[in-house]
């Protein structure tokens, strides 16, 4: 499978939900929405600075990329990225 970076960065509601749920309630919320799409998260970072986190995945294709970039831009504690 495929190989992709993703960059992410949380909103304020995002960084609420992480302070309550801890970073492993992230982890396992990124891995089922990977999963959901038919891919294999290899591992997860965390970032100071533009970006909050770097995710590298395996996944079927292009599509399924763009369906989990929709899915992840469309949660509220997730930014949509406007660089």
């Amino acid at each position: 499978m495929p190989k992709y970076l993703i960059s992410a960065s949380y909103s304020a509601e995002g960084l609420k939900g992480l302070q309550r749920d801890k970073a492993s309630g992230r982890r396992t919320a990124v891995t089922a929405a990977v999963e959901g799409v038919g891919g294999k998260v290899e591992c997860l970072y965390y970032a100071l600075g533009e970006d909050d986190a770097y995710v590298i995945v395996d996944l079927p294709d292009n599509v399924s990329a763009a369906a989990l970039g929709i899915r992840g831009g469309a949660h509220p504690h997730h930014g949509a990225d406007d660089r």
